[in-house]
């Protein structure tokens, strides 16, 4: 299925109608074959060089395939104390869902991620990041999503944040982490749009929606695993958040 189809599969609301849901899955239904294996996560040592220790609240604006998942993710890590689906990498006037996925608009779907340093680093982060929330090996795309919106990318907030993120890509690389080298572009954060509502808690509130069971899921599972230490059950929602 291209990216046009999911695109247009994916805008339907959180709640949509029963018809809406059936047809939602009947689309989806390719990428629920028979025998798929589940993405693993790839074990990767902690970054050498790290932030500074602080008692604010810090912010991480990632980027790395679908914002769903990777909200899900960074929704059970401890420190985390909220995680909004949005876009970055663009101008405010383009940062709408069907905008930005003709994948012309210069965003890529991201997260950010407001965190307690007392708790998790930015660089452990980073490492959650690289190893379990997405792929940072391939270039424009991740799993069955393909486009620049879709793109690994990290958005540095001050140059703290870019030394971290250009010295662990470093030290990844060096120590032949991965199969294939870092795609994952440094980038300075420029703006962070959230995005709409029906985005938001999206894994959680859909766990039934096929791509979610088939792409996202087995990323929560393999968080719980490979960071069991760092994860926690009841995810932070930006429902709960809201009182909603």
């Amino acid at each position: 299925m291209n990216s046009v189809t999911r695109s247009t599969t994916r805008s339907i609301p959180a709640r949509p109608l029963a018809a809406a849901a059936v047809l939602a899955g009947l689309a989806l239904a390719a990428w629920a074959l028979p025998g798929r294996a589940a993405e693993r996560a790839t074990v990767i040592p902690p970054p050498a060089v790290d932030a500074a220790a602080s008692e604010a609240t810090q912010t991480a604006v990632l980027a790395g395939g679908c914002f769903w998942g990777m909200q899900a993710v960074f929704q059970h890590v401890k420190g985390v104390t909220q995680v909004l689906s949005g876009y970055s990498g663009g101008s405010k006037d383009t940062a709408e869902y069907e905008t930005v996925s003709t994948g012309r608009t210069g965003h890529a779907e991201s997260v950010q991620i407001k965190f307690d340093p007392r708790q998790i680093s930015y660089g452990r982060i980073l490492q959650i990041y690289f190893s379990v929330a997405h792929d940072p090996t391939e270039l424009d795309r991740q799993g069955p999503d393909e486009g620049t919106q879709y793109r690994s990318a990290i958005f540095y907030a001050n140059p703290e944040q870019q030394h971290v993120a250009q010295a662990y890509i470093a030290q990844l690389d060096k120590a032949g982490a991965f199969k294939r080298p870092v795609v994952t572009q440094v980038s300075e954060l420029k703006g962070f749009y959230p995005a709409e509502a029906y985005h938001q808690d999206y894994a959680t509130l859909n766990p039934n929606n096929p791509y979610i069971y088939y792409n996202d899921l087995p990323k929560v599972e393999n968080l719980k695993q490979a960071f069991p230490d760092l994860y926690r059950d009841k995810p932070v929602l930006v429902s709960a958040a809201k009182g909603t």
